[in-house]
This record gives structure tokens, sequence and C-alpha cells, in this order.
């Protein structure tokens, strides 16, 4: 049967430990090199050995960056796989497999199954450990890759173990690549992908990682974090590259201890990250409020999932938007934003750090499981956009902290640099920094000061949200962070010339052009991961929009939307 659709989605399904990363860390590698387009995400329970785990690899000739429910390929490497992920296959799923694995398993035809004896080959290469390998080559004969590609990407992996690791996972690898060769020249499986060489020399990152980049683009020289899924890829990221850049980690003992860090980092001229997720953020509020009285800089990165408390810590939601936005007692200006691609994450990380220096306030990075899990492959940045924008001054003897000036923006000095002293605490204090209860003067211009920031900050750098689809559009799907792909690419799929997609990168503050945009729709709909819709409820403060509950879309199960939820909602909306 040959697949002329244009994308494959392979899911690898198994247990914590059978080595599901494995395979699909080697796939994507022979597959990306060997010239096809990549997005892969995974979902895993929370747990060390066990349970139920998958992977999804798209392969593509055009660019792929979401998810979706189809499986046109399973790798199973339990028995308990078929159950995990029935609700995904269909008639035409093709399943390949040990034989081993399908005892009792019914609902199958036969003509969906290719059994290969995976378990038997690795046994006869040394050891059962090999038999993903094994796996992995019938998928690469399939594709019809270059076996030289798989060489190059095995000894990249086991390059620590030794060469006879490596020559054995290799020769693992050539007899499934012999079994893959035989399914297409029998007939059984053909796949009309088109490759593209120039895919070889693309980057290939996930969300974590271009924070991480996007970080060390900003200037990053210091970071301190408490692990915490799934922002700990971020941290690890910038930990990997450390040496080369310069930059100091710190793995603090708890998150109160790492934004108090960032913070005096900040204060002291470094360029600091908090990376965390919503139960370590929510120890760090104090912090917050603490780097808004001292109008301190400070970049916070946090990878949503679902809570309360510890919730489903291993899936995705999009529940901290107002965690993130009325976080910290009393009031002062912030940013947040909430990348939806990759390259934004990358940009925007590095953005945030010369805002944060320059108006002297938290912005925030809102991420989530989706978005730092998944990756794919994209073209170099264009480092020509970056610049390292620091606004710090020099220092001269009558130094004032906390000046009251037109736009609200007093030069901040660092401790050391010039001859001023810089003062800075937690109480509420006068233009010199020091500590005053003076309410009929100082309190309420140090507060004016400090919260209308917001008024200049929507003068310079209020993002617009961006509309794809249609430009004369009647319906208008509402979308933020990283169902930006699931979103477009469903809409793109869907075609038509009435509906478009507006999605906001920048969650706070608006662009002030918003309400015009949202006004022009006849009909406007929200796609969130949330219970209460909260983006939504944004809207309906900043720019007296109320989305009527029935065109609320929201997920709050911890599993991502994929392309078919959002083609049903679409099919749903045109009705």
């Amino acid at each position: 049967m040959e697949k002329k659709v244009s994308d494959i989605s392979i899911v690898i399904a198994g247990a914590a430990g059978q080595g599901v990363q494995t395979v699909e860390e080697l796939l994507v590698g022979i597959l990306k090199m060997s010239g096809y387009n990549i997005y892969a995400t995974k979902e895993y329970e929370s747990r060390v050995r066990g349970g139920s785990n998958s992977t999804e690899i798209r392969v593509s000739s055009n660019r792929v960056s979401t998810f979706v429910n189809r499986i046109d390929i399973l790798i199973p490497l339990n028995s308990a796989a078929f159950s995990h992920v029935e609700s995904r296959l269909s008639e035409h799923s093709m399943i390949i497999t040990d034989p081993s694995l399908l005892e009792g398993i019914q609902n199958l035809k036969e003509e969906q199954i290719i059994s290969f004896p995976f378990s038997k080959i690795a046994k006869d290469v040394g050891s059962k450990i090999y038999a993903n390998v094994v796996a992995v080559g019938a998928i690469a004969g399939i594709f019809k890759t270059d076996p030289k590609i798989a060489k190059n990407v095995l000894t990249n992996r086991f390059s620590s173990k030794g060469s006879k690791i490596i020559d054995n996972n290799y020769t693992a690898f050539l007899k499934g690549y012999e079994l893959g060769k035989q399914v297409v020249e029998n007939g059984k499986y053909a796949i009309n992908l088109s490759t593209n060489n120039n895919i070889a020399d693309e980057i290939l990152l996930n969300g974590n990682q271009a924070v991480g980049l996007g970080a060390i683009a900003g200037g990053c020289n210091f970071i301190s974090a408490y692990p915490m899924s799934p922002s700990t890829g971020a941290l690890q990221f910038i930990a990997a590259n450390s040496e080369e850049f310069g930059i100091i980690i710190d793995q603090a003992e708890d998150e109160i201890a790492a934004i108090n860090k960032n913070i005096a980092a900040w204060y002291t001229g470094a360029r600091a990250l908090a990376s965390t997720s919503g139960g370590g953020f929510a120890l760090m509020t104090e912090g917050v409020s603490l780097a808004g009285i001292m109008e301190n800089p400070i970049v916070i990165h946090i990878a949503q999932r679902p809570g309360p408390a510890t919730g489903l810590p291993t899936r995705t939601a999009q529940e901290d938007l107002n965690l993130a936005l009325y976080a910290g007692h009393g009031e002062f200006a912030r940013i947040i934003f909430a990348p939806g691609t990759i390259e934004q994450a990358f940009y925007l990380t590095q953005k945030a750090f010369n805002l944060a220096d320059k108006y002297q306030i938290p912005v925030f990075i809102l991420t989530d499981q989706n978005f730092v899990d998944g990756y794919y492959n994209i073209p170099k940045f264009d480092l020509s956009k970056i610049k390292v924008e620091k606004a710090f001054i020099k220092t001269e003897k009558d130094y004032l902290r906390y000046k009251f000036t037109k736009d609200g923006l007093s030069p901040r000095g660092i401790p050391g640099y010039g001859d001023g002293l810089v003062r800075a605490d937690s109480d509420e204090h006068t233009e010199a920094g020091q500590i005053t209860e003076d309410m009929e003067y100082i309190r309420p211009e140090m507060v004016k000061k400090r919260y209308y920031k917001r008024l200049k900050l929507l003068e310079d750098v209020a993002d617009k949200p961006e509309i794809v689809g249609a430009a004369d559009f009647s319906t208008l799907v509402v979308c933020w962070g990283s169902n930006y792909t699931v979103v477009k690419e469903a809409i793109e799929e869907f075609g038509s010339k009435e509906i478009a997609m507006l999605h906001f990168h920048q969650l706070f503050p608006l662009h002030p052009n918003t309400k015009e945009i949202l006004n022009k729709a006849k009909k406007v709909i929200i796609i969130e991961n949330n219970a209460s819709g909260q983006f939504a409820n944004v809207l309906k403060l900043y720019c007296d929009l109320s989305i009527p509950e029935k065109h609320k879309y929201l997920n709050y199960t911890g599993k991502l939307f994929a392309v078919e939820d959002v083609l049903d909602i679409l099919q749903k909306e045109a009705n």
C-alpha cells in the first residue's frame, strides 16, 4: 500500500526504561540528515520505569511543527502499547512489531501488520537490548535512507561506549534496514515523500533549547534554578554551554533562593534567567514583588504544566497566565511573552533581556510542556537581528537611584560602577533609595512611577498579534503561546476564505490595536489549555470583549490539541 500523503506520522510506544527516547533520537537524526522535515514530541508518565509512554515523529516533504492524532506507522515496544494508543489507530495504520507482542491482540487486520523478529535478530547480534536499533533500521529501510548516515548518527550517539558497542548497533541497524527494504520491494508498504538536501544543514531544537539559546543571545551570564519539569531542559541546555559563553550556573536549594539570587545578579550588573514551572514560581512571587519595588530587571521563564499543586507534572497546560499576570503583592508594570514557535522563543527571550534591562521590570516567558518538549527543524537564526542592549549607567556622586523622570525610567546604576551610592531595599523609598513613610507625596509618586511604566510599554514595545489565514475574515480563532502551530496548520488545511487565526505572543500589555482587530470579526472563538479561559478573561478586561461560552474551546485534560481537534472545531463553527 503506497502512502500518497504530505507526511507520515510514526509513533513509538512502550514503557519508561524500554528505550522509547533512544529510538526517537536515532530516527529523528537519521531522517533529518536524509533530507526529511521532522517534528517530534513525547507524552510520558511521571515515573522512571513502567507505565505507558509514546513519541510521535512526523516525517514530511513540507515543514511540520505540530501534533496529529493519526498514526500511520506504529512501533510497539511492549504489548501494552496497543491499548495505550488504540484510540489513535485506524484501518490505515501500519504496525511494525515483533510477533511475540501480538498474542491476545485483536481488532487488527492481517494486512496492517508487518511482523519482524526484532528480539531474535537482536539476540543474534549479541543482546536483546539491540532490538530497538533493529526497529530503527526497519523504518530507515522503508524510507530508503543512506545507511552511511545511520553509521554517523550511531557513532555520535554511542561514542562514549566504545567501538564494539558502535559496531554491534550498526550491525543491528543493517539487519533491520534489510527488513525494511524488503517491505518496500515486496510492495507491502511504500512512502512517496520528497527530500531536500538543505534540511540536513538546518537546526533541530525543542522549546527549552530555544529559550536557552535566546537567553544566551540576550547576554545571560547567570542562572539560578531549582530543577522542575518541564522547565529543567532550559537549565540543562544553558549549563551544557556555560563554559563556552561564560555563564555561572547555580542549582539553588529551592525556588525562593533562586529568585533572590537572580535579583541580586541583576542588581550587580549581570543578566540572569530564572527558569521554573508553575509550582516553583508560586514560591517566587514574593521575590517578584521585591524586583518590582527595587525596579530591578529580571527575566523569568515559566514552563507550564497542569496544577494545582503537583497536578500532572509531565503533561501540558496553559494554566499559569493568571499567576504571571497577578503574581506579587502591590502594583507594578510587567511584560508577558508566550512564544508560539521555536523562532519566537529564541527572539522573544533575547528581547526579554533588553526590555527587562531598559524598563527595570519583570519580563516573563510563558511556555508549556507541549512547547518545550516538541522540536522540529528550522533554518538558522538571523543573528544580525541580535543586539545586547545594556541600559545601566556610570553613576555620579549625587546619583539618585529612583529619580523622578518624565517617562518614569530612573537611570539605573550598579554598585562599584561610578562614584554614586546605589541603594536598594524592600520598603518604600525616596529618590535616593532611603526608607520613607511619606504618604502625601513620595508614596503616590513612586507607585505611579512603577505602575505607569506600562503606558510607556504600550508606546514602545507592545507587539501586534499575528493574523494567519483569510484577509477578509468573518471568524477569528484566537489563541496564544504553543497553540500557534496547531491552529495554523488546521486553518491552512481547512482552507476557508472566512476564517483567520489571531495569535498572541505578547499577552501583556496588549497592543493598542487589539480591540480594533477583534471588532472586525463577526464571530470570535478562542482555544486555550485551561478550564476558565484565562486569556479570554484578559480580552474581556482590557478589550471589553465577551466571548460566549459556546465559542470557548477549553482543553484542561493535560493533553495537547491535535490538528484533528482544531479541524473539528472549525467545521462546527463553519456550520
